[in-house]
């Protein structure tokens, strides 16, 4: 069984205030892009590696992608998450439908071996994972300004990437939103969810680390992140196996 990871960096960086695709800022003096191929590539369940990038910047992209040896390709984005999405399911059309499948935003540079593994070792039971965190805030919803309900916080996750999918769960979800005039969605949990509604969605538990770079603050944060993990270097080195590879 085939494991691929989907790294998609198709973002702009508009709201992270960079001329260039957030994923190419450097934190700990290296592009975001490379922390989070990195992640995958050095955890030895991940067979291959498909790197989904930003139009204009495949030159960067393949780049920063050379040295890792499990990108099988990187290729051209689309204007938004779904059509990104769309365009790794197309470029992975000839894999069997009980492919292993974990979708992650390349603006999560700081996705660890441990989040994948957990997500790796509910697809063997659940044709769709998702990675989340409780909230610490309490969340509203609000109609014109206006609070209209008060969920309960502890039914309520922040969701993070990796997503994981069996390739044919995902696949036939997408068939079904493209034939839906009004599809929009923000990640592919969701459409999975709107679209193959009977399949279950197992939450695996993420973490504070694996934040996702948006705004400027972000990248300070990614910065302290970036530096406390530098202090563990040594531990993080090919060749040392944490309780998942084992």
């Amino acid at each position: 069984m085939t494991t691929i990871a989907v790294v998609l960096a198709g973002g702009t960086g508009q709201r992270v205030g960079s001329p260039l695709p957030k994923q190419l800022i450097e934190v700990g003096g290296r592009p975001i892009l490379a922390h989070a191929i990195e992640a995958f590539d050095g955890c030895r369940p991940i067979d291959q590696i498909l790197v989904v990038m930003a139009a204009g910047h495949l030159p960067a992209a393949t780049r920063i992608a050379a040295p890792f040896p499990k990108v099988r390709a990187v290729i051209e984005g689309g204007a938004s998450r779904s059509e990104s999405t769309l365009a790794a399911l197309a470029a992975l059309a000839g894999e069997p439908d009980d492919t292993r499948v974990l979708l992650h935003d390349a603006a999560r540079p700081f996705v660890d071996h441990a989040i994948i593994g957990r997500c790796l070792d509910a697809l063997g039971r659940y044709d769709a994972v998702a990675v989340g965190l409780p909230s610490s805030d309490t969340i509203v919803a609000v109609e014109d300004d206006l609070v209209t309900g008060m969920p309960a916080r502890q039914t309520l996750r922040r969701f993070q990437t990796p997503q994981g999918f069996r390739l044919g769960t995902v696949r036939r979800a997408y068939e079904l939103a493209m034939a839906d005039p009004d599809f929009t969605a923000t990640d592919d949990c969701g459409v999975v969810h709107r679209y193959l509604p009977d399949v279950p969605i197992r939450l695996v538990e993420g973490s504070e680390r694996n934040l996702k770079i948006t705004h400027p603050l972000d990248i300070v944060l990614a910065e302290h992140i970036a530096g406390e993990l530098a202090k563990d270097l040594p531990d993080r080195l090919p060749g040392k196996e944490d309780a998942h590879d084992l």
